[in-house]
C-alpha cells in the first residue's frame, strides 16, 4: 500500500500527499477511509490542527490518523502535516488558517521550533531578496530618486511603516521624498501633479492593494518612473516596472514578513545617500546637531 517512503526531513506537496490518499482509499479500512476523507476535503485543516482536533472533527480516534499518516510513508502525524504546515508558511492558505497553525504549535508545546523557524525564515528571504537582484540595479533606483524633482514612496497596511521610515531617512538629507498616503489623503489624489520629472516607490504583497494598484496606473499614465517592491515578478506592481524588485515574504507567522523588504529599502537608501551630492552630508549633519541642541537627544 505505502509506495512514497518518506525519508525524515523530505520536503513534499501537498497535492503529493493528497493524490496518495485518493488512489489508496478504496484500500482503507473503514475508520482510515473515514479520516482520509476528512483530509482530502479539508486539506487546509490538517496543518493548522492537533491531532486530537482533527480526529475529533473526522470524528475518528487519534490512533486512526497515526495510522493513515503511516499508511501513506510517514513515521507519524507531525510528519505528515508538515507539508500541510509548509504550504501555510508560503502563502497557500488564508491569514486565519495560517494564525491557527501557529496557535496549534503553541498548545503542542512547539514554540521552540517556531522560534527556529522564524529566524530561519528571516535570514532566508533576505538571502532570497539580495541574491535575486544586484547592486547595479538597486544603484539604477537610487539615481532616480536623487534625480527626481520629487519622489513619492507609497506603502499601505503593513507598508506604511516602510514607507514612513524611507521617507523619515530621507528628510535628513534631503527634501524631495515625501511618504504617500498623507493623512486625511488618498494616494491616486497626491499624484495629481506628479509627471515624468517624478519617481513613485510603491509597495504592496498578496493579497494586493487596489489603492497602490490605483495609485500605480495613475503615475504609469503621467509618465511618472515607477520603482516597484512587491513579492513576485508578476505582481502588478513589479511587472512594467522601471526598476523592480521581489522580496522573500515567506514567514511561519500568519501575516506576511516584512523583514527582506526592509532591508533592501535600507540598502537603497544608502544608495541615495552615497549617490546624492555631497552637500547632503551637511544636511544630515545639520538635522542631527539641531536635534542635539534642542536636547530631542538624550546626552550620553
Amino acid at each position: 500500500m505505502n509506495d512514497m517512503n518518506v525519508r525524515s526531513g523530505e520536503e513534499i506537496a501537498t497535492r503529493v500527499v493528497l493524490a496518495q490518499l485518493s488512489e489508496q482509499l478504496s484500500q482503507l479500512t473503514p475508520q482510515m477511509r473515514k479520516a482520509a476523507s476528512y483530509v482530502l476535503e479539508n486539506p487546509n485543516d490538517v496543518g493548522v490542527s492537533s491531532i486530537r482536533e482533527i480526529a475529533a472533527a473526522a470524528e475518528v480516534k487519534p490512533n486512526t490518523f497515526v495510522r493513515l499518516a503511516r499508511s501513506v510513508g510517514f513515521d507519524g502525524y507531525d510528519d505528515f502535516r508538515s507539508p500541510f504546515r509548509e504550504e501555510i508558511r508560503r502563502g497557500g492558505y488564508p491569514f486565519t488558517d495560517r494564525a491557527r497553525s501557529l496557535q496549534s504549535q503553541a498548545q503542542g508545546g512547539g514554540l521552540g521550533g517556531l522560534y527556529a523557524d522564524m529566524a530561519a525564515s528571516a535570514i532566508a528571504n533576505i538571502e532570497q531578496t539580495f541574491t535575486s537582484t544586484d547592486a547595479d540595479r538597486v544603484q539604477a533606483a537610487a539615481d532616480a530618486i536623487v534625480a527626481a524633482r520629487c519622489t513619492f514612496v507609497l506603502g499601505v497596511g503593513i507598508n506604511y511603516s516602510l514607507a514612513r521610515t524611507f521617507a523619515y531617512l530621507a528628510d535628513m538629507a534631503m527634501d524631495n521624498v515625501r511618504a504617500i498616503p498623507r493623512e486625511g489623503s488618498l494616494a491616486v489624489d497626491e499624484l495629481v501633479r506628479a509627471g515624468p520629472e517624478d519617481v513613485l516607490l510603491a509597495m504592496t504583497f498578496k493579497p494586493y492593494r487596489s489603492d497602490v494598484l490605483d495609485a500605480v496606473e495613475i503615475a504609469r499614465s503621467q509618465g511618472v518612473t515607477l520603482i516597484g517592491v512587491s513579492d513576485s515578478p508578476a505582481s502588478p506592481v513589479v511587472a512594467g516596472s522601471d526598476h523592480g524588485f521581489v522580496v522573500g515574504t515567506n514567514t511561519p507567522q500568519f501575516f506576511t514578513s516584512t523583514v527582506a523588504a526592509g532591508a533592501l529599502l535600507e540598502t537603497l537608501m544608502a544608495f541615495v545617500v552615497a549617490d546624492a551630492d555631497p552637500d547632503v552630508i551637511a544636511s544630515i549633519e545639520r538635522f542631527h546637531d539641531r536635534r542635539h541642541a534642542l536636547g530631542i537627544y538624550q546626552r550620553e
